[in-house]
């Protein structure tokens, strides 16, 4: 047996209740087999393929929290820092009710990977509840978020992990946690990643990932001999990754003619109206249902299983924004079948592990997320640099950093493939990069 297959084997019998981390592994550790074998014996004495899916920890607690009623409430809190060997542990808190440790070993364990592809010194690590910030009112938010932190703050530092907002955890979740964390430390420092403002964030962050991802897929579509201009574009989700993208692929001069949310999806034939889609979802907080009464062009579809919802319609682009394993197999068939040119991942693993090998069967260009929703990372790694340095860049000096940042991954990640014999693969490219460097890092550092 290969130590590729070795090592799978040890994860699914220690981790065999965690479809969603097995599921990443699997995905990552298939792409690395020409890497590791070019040396098996090597990276299997230094036990490399076991020390890079173990994470360095994994943090579970209760948090306990008064609610408006007065009932006191208790959720669970998760913080699993993957690995350091490139930098301070660095990833985002996710408060959602389906939160586990699994999902949230998946999404460190990505992170790694991601992390390393910025070519920015930061390490692999993410956290979050269970808690469901929708339908809180602020002060139970706060009370929630004061008590998670509380714990929180003993693992967390400048240099050491570095959390950031992700599903459910914006400005207001981070502006909170930020403030306990002050109170019970005793200093200012840059703890957290999107900040407000006015207390140490960064211009461009709230954009970052959603701009990122199009800047990479511009790049790629570039390197096909292909343009942005004019092309029908297909987005998953109604947050800020979407929303973002949504705007940046507009600028670009593409239409984008769909969104989601937990509850259905909206088909806009004239273009999503991004102004109105922040009215209603940043602002009012509200369904996509008040967007569809609002806008004579959309129309709204209420979510129902077995349904393909956005990935129905003919696009040539699609860009998966919102959560994990939400475009399956039969939604990349349907999106084959409609001449669907690229795919790009705005979410976490948002494409099952049989969706993808069916683009790459087709030879539909597919870039996974650890590549192309890595600008939110990287942004959040420059507001580091900001606090270090007791400065704020403006928003162009920020955006073309990233802009940067984008299309030097794509190229990194093309470039791996290319090396390994597996042009067009950009996700065994995005693996087999990020692996690399963190590996080297972990060689150099000894067993740790």
């Amino acid at each position: 047996m290969s130590y590729v297959d070795e090592v799978m084997e040890k994860v699914k019998k220690r981790d065999g209740d965690q479809p969603e981390f097995i599921q990443a592994v699997t995905e990552v550790l298939n792409s690395l087999r020409p890497v590791i074998e070019k040396d098996e014996e090597k990276y299997r004495k230094m036990a490399i393929l076991e020390r890079i899916t173990e994470p360095d920890r994994q943090i579970m607690f209760r948090v306990p929290w008064v609610d408006d009623n007065g009932q006191v409430q208790v959720n669970r809190g998760f913080r699993v820092q993957f690995n350091n060997a490139i930098g301070p542990y660095k990833g985002g808190l996710r408060l959602h009710p389906s939160v586990n440790l699994g999902i949230i070993k998946f999404l460190g364990f990505e992170q790694v990977f991601k992390n390393s592809l910025t070519t920015l010194p930061i390490g692999g690590g993410k956290g979050g509840s269970d808690f469901d910030p929708k339908g809180k009112s602020d002060r139970e938010i706060m009370a929630f978020c004061q008590s998670f932190m509380t714990e929180l703050c003993k693992y967390i530092g400048a240099d050491v992990d570095v959390p950031a907002g992700d599903i459910g955890t914006g400005a207001r979740e981070i502006g909170f946690m930020f403030g306990q964390y002050k109170r019970i430390r005793g200093m200012y420092e840059g703890v957290l990643t999107g900040k407000g403002l006015s207390y140490g964030g960064s211009l461009a962050r709230t954009e970052a990932t959603g701009y990122g991802l199009l800047y990479l897929t511009e790049e790629m579509v570039k390197c096909h001999g292909d343009k942005m201009e004019g092309k029908v574009i297909a987005v998953s989700g109604a947050g800020n990754v979407a929303t973002y993208a949504i705007q940046k692929a507009q600028q670009l001069g593409a239409k984008v003619v769909t969104c989601s949310d937990s509850t259905g999806w909206i088909y806009d034939e004239d273009g999503i109206d991004v102004a109105l889609l922040k009215e209603v979802k940043e602002v009012k907080r509200a369904r996509l249902t008040e967007y569809a009464a609002a806008r004579p062009s959309a129309k709204y579809f209420e979510k129902k299983d077995g349904e393909h919802g956005v990935w129905q319609y003919k696009v040539d682009i699609a860009l998966p924004c919102a959560t994990q394993n939400e475009l399956d197999i039969e939604d990349a068939k349907m999106l084959v079948a409609n001449g669907v040119k690229y795919v790009a991942e705005g979410a976490n693993m948002p494409t099952t592990l049989d969706a993808t090998e069916y683009f790459q069967k087709n030879n539909v260009p597919f870039v996974c997320g650890k590549a192309s929703n890595a600008g939110g990372v990287a942004t959040s790694a420059l507001e580091m640099s900001q606090n270090s340095e007791r400065l704020s860049w403006s928003f162009e000096e920020v955006d073309s950093k990233l802009k940067g940042i984008m299309v030097g991954i794509y190229h990194n990640i093309d470039d791996a493939a290319k090396e390994y014999g597996m042009e067009g693969n950009y996700v065994a490219g995005a693996n087999i990069a990020g692996f690399k460097k963190v590996v080297d890092a972990m060689i150099a550092q000894g067993v740790c």
